[in-house]
């Protein structure tokens, strides 16, 4: 008997997702799940989903516990072969609204701020300690477990938990498998009968390297449909669309990437300029869209929670996450492949090794097993390295607690050094660690 530990598990829809996956595996069905969580009241409400999902679905031979707060936290992962990881550190209050408010008043506008950038940045600073206190407490009681990790910042995340902890780690996010298909569909695009592709970079921005259909490379008629869609959207009463910043790039360094257009937005220095605000309209650019789903989220759980908390005919159908297909393959030995996050040995070679890359993954009895690419395009590897240097910043001043490597992981951030000076950039970080305040570890 397998047993799954849920580290954030108030997050009832997630939870719901990839526990209801987990039910539905017969290699997962007989588990004890552990759900964990500091909020007692979402706590509650996603043990009583996993209960009636149990019940329905399951014939209620999954035994399910729950655990509140740091001093049950061993509890919760003694004995794990799994620790699927979901938290946010600080909420969207007060952390995400200091994130955001405070690089307004310097003039720094975001959409998403949870991976690159300076969102980004302090979303790791208080994110990562606490997982490094997750990673001891699980060697000290599960020493084998692997941690499914789903948190942002990924990138940064799991450069430092593969560089500073000695657990099993991979980091895992849901638009590797979504691209190529994604891509398709909303180009009007049949999906082909013998469908394959390549996806790899790091995680946000990976690349789709290859799209096949029945051995045809689909790219140039890719390429040709999001010219026409592209350029018609960017005239001045064009009809705008979602993803028009990854067309755009694709069509100037000749891939997609694998993330949305309102994150690449602010990965990049050439959208939201203050210089140029009419390209925030030209390409439909969602500024401060991450606090817009936050609030809309929070008004609409008490709704929504009648529908899922409330539902004692609550079932599930298996999705496309890839938690339950690696524990399931790791419990039968029978193998899966996967996009995930794991130390870059080797596996893209123009990519620093001290780097967390998102690369094929076989996954088995053995674990995971990244897939050496080879080298990317130039200019892919070019445009990942910008954004890396942040990432391997952020994970120094964590590693060395000093707070000068927070200065140059802001000053190498590519939207952040192409708006504001060395100056500004400084002053804005030391706002940030005062408004921060406990939220963070010192530096000196």
């Amino acid at each position: 008997m397998a047993k799954i530990t849920f580290m954030g598990a108030g997050s009832t829809v997630f939870v719901k997702n990839i526990l209801g996956d987990s039910l539905l595996t017969p290699a997962l069905q007989d588990s004890h799940i552990a759900l964990y969580d500091i909020d007692a009241k979402r706590l509650r409400e996603s043990k009583k989903v996993v209960d009636t999902l149990n019940k329905n679905m399951n014939k209620g031979r999954a035994k399910i516990t729950a655990h509140l707060g740091v001093k049950q936290r061993k509890a919760a992962l003694k004995g794990a072969n799994y620790v699927v990881n979901a938290i946010q550190v600080g909420g969207y209050e007060p952390s995400t609204v200091i994130d955001f408010e405070i690089p307004k008043k310097y003039g720094l506008r975001q959409t998403i701020a949870d991976t690159t950038g300076i969102g980004g940045i302090f979303r790791a600073l208080r994110t990562i300690p606490v997982m490094f206190d997750f990673a001891k407490d699980m060697e000290s009681v599960c020493p084998d477990a692997w941690m499914l990790n789903y948190t942002n910042p990924m990138p940064t995340i799991s450069t430092a938990m593969l560089r500073g902890t000695n657990i099993n780690y991979v980091g895992l996010c849901h638009s590797v498998q979504g691209c190529a298909s994604g891509l398709l569909k909303g180009l009007g695009m049949e999906i082909p009968a013998d469908f394959q592709w390549l996806v790899a970079g790091i995680n946000h921005m990976s690349w789709l390297l290859e799209v096949t259909g029945n051995g045809k490379d689909l790219y140039p008629e890719i390429k040709k449909r999001v010219r026409a869609k592209l350029a018609a959207a960017r005239k001045k009463n064009g009809e705008k669309y979602g993803d028009m910043v990854r067309h755009y790039m694709m069509l100037n360094f000749g891939y997609y990437i694998t993330e949305s257009s309102e994150h690449n937005a602010e990965y990049h220095p050439y959208f939201i300029k203050d210089k140029y605000p009419e390209l925030i309209e030209e390409f439909n650019i969602p500024l401060d869209e991450y606090p817009r789903r936050c609030i809309n989220q929070i008004k609409g759980w008490a709704e929504q929670a009648k529908t899922i908390v409330g539902n004692t005919k609550l079932k599930h159908e298996r999705g496309h996450e890839y938690g339950s297909y690696i524990m399931e393959a790791m419990e039968t030995d029978v193998p899966t492949r996967i996009g995930g996050n794991v130390l870059n040995t080797g596996l893209i070679p123009n990519l620093p090794d001290t780097m967390a890359v998102e690369v094929p993954c076989m996954v088995d009895r053995n674990g995971v097993q990244g897939c050496y690419v080879g080298r990317l395009p130039e200019q892919c590897a070019a445009l990942n390295r910008t954004n890396v240097n942040t990432h391997l910043l952020t994970v120094e001043a964590l590693l060395t607690g000093k707070k000068e490597h927070i200065y140059h992981a802001a000053m190498l951030d590519p939207h952040t050094k192409s708006e504001l000076s060395i100056d500004q950039i400084r002053s804005m970080c030391d706002d940030l660690i005062a408004a921060h305040g406990k939220m963070m570890p010192k530096f000196k």
